[in-house]
């Protein structure tokens, strides 16, 4: 596995329900997630991450996506994100997070769902919790540095 890669997009909504903007930057706060996006809060799911590979997987199989599109927060490349584990360590820009979950349940499927009979999200789709805060920048780059407590 890839243990560096870059953040292609960001990506934040005001209030749930409601799809994605894609923005320049944003600040990362401890034990919170993404100043101003509404998933960020006191809980495991702060943040959540998608590879750019996963979303070319859904393009190649029709879907009109882009980043931002599976409401993931950080769209990254080069990091082979299905592949983390629950408690992998992770450097975004000067931020760090930890992996806290790997896919979510999909209740009701999501329009690409509806599109293409697929989406990549519920299974290759993490969710982290922010342990060191920064600003984060496209750009910017993503890094393994642990793998479930060991040096990666």
């Amino acid at each position: 596995m890839s243990t560096q890669g870059k953040i292609v997009a960001i990506s934040i909504s005001e209030r749930r329900g409601i799809q994605k903007t894609n923005v320049e930057s944003a600040r990362l706060v401890e034990n919170h997630g993404i100043e101003g996006d509404a998933h960020a809060g006191d809980w495991h799911r702060q943040l959540s991450l998608l590879a750019v590979e996963s979303i070319a997987k859904m393009r190649a199989k029709g879907a009109d996506v882009h980043p931002g599109n599976f409401a993931e927060n950080i769209t990254t490349e080069g990091i082979d994100v299905p592949n983390l584990r629950v408690g992998d360590r992770l450097t975004l820009g000067e931020a760090e997070v930890e992996i806290t979950q790997i896919g979510k349940e999909c209740h009701a499927h999501c329009e690409i769902f509806r599109q293409v009979g697929d989406c990549v999200m519920p299974r290759e789709g993490v969710f982290a919790r922010v342990l060191k805060c920064g600003v984060l920048r496209i750009g910017d780059k993503v890094e393994v540095v642990s793998r479930e407590g060991a040096k990666a």
